[in-house]
């Protein structure tokens, strides 16, 4: 009986920061066989989330049990779902902490990576027209 995925990921695979953090965990959930899908943002797979590129680039999205969340919830709920990353879930979840990280990823590491994939798209349209 195949597992259905009770958790699935919406994350940029152009992005290099961002394919490189997901593809790991990618590689740990095939390992371990867990039911969690990855699907990239630029591919088809992105219109069954109901989410524009740009609005699904700006940051991590995951959807598990019916339920949307994203930034550092939704890593929250991703670890969570992952054995060996349950320990993070906790301590990053502990109050100070939760609203610390949150912070740190909704204005600063968030909105910077979305920046540097803007400029990288900017780039390679230049090159394309040129």
């Amino acid at each position: 009986m195949e597992k259905s995925p009770k958790t699935s990921v919406l994350y940029n695979a152009s992005c290099p920061v961002c394919n490189f953090e997901i593809q790991h965990y990618a590689r740990h959930a095939a390992e371990a066989d867990l039911p969690i899908r990855f699907d990239d943002l630029n591919s088809d797979a992105r219109a069954k989330w109901g989410l524009d590129a740009d609005t699904a680039a700006r940051r991590l999205y995951v959807l598990h049990d019916g339920t949307l969340t994203s930034g550092i919830p939704a890593f929250l709920v991703l670890w969570t779902q992952m054995p060996r990353y349950r320990w993070l879930a906790r301590v990053v979840g502990l109050p100070g902490i939760r609203q610390f990280a949150s912070v740190a990823y909704d204005f600063a590491l968030a909105p910077a990576i979305y920046r540097w994939h803007r400029r990288r798209i900017r780039k390679q349209a230049a090159r394309a027209a040129n």
